[in-house]
């Protein structure tokens, strides 16, 4: 285990027992409802749903599709926010 990856571990693992973990992904998700990117995310997997048919796609496939608009729809005054908790 590379030097990093030990030192994201224990930042996870010290925010999860602080009980901060949780906190900060809740913090996080309710900005991203707040800007709208859950209502533009939703509707973008009903547009990939009825494009491809709701029999020829799998959960595997939607996720595939989805991330990486849901990955560019995230606004820019939130992505400070996202990338900083993504270490944990």
């Amino acid at each position: 285990m590379s030097r990093d990856s030990q030192m994201r571990a224990a930042i996870n693992q010290k925010l999860i027992e602080m009980g901060e973990r949780d906190r900060l992904k809740e913090l996080l998700r309710a900005k991203l409802v707040e800007c709208g990117w859950k209502d533009q995310l939703k509707a973008h997997c009903k547009d990939v749903i009825r494009e491809k048919g709701l029999e020829h796609i799998t959960v595997e496939d939607l996720v595939a599709e989805i991330t990486p608009k849901g990955r560019a729809l995230v606004p820019e005054c939130e992505e400070g926010t996202i990338t900083e908790n993504q270490l944990f």
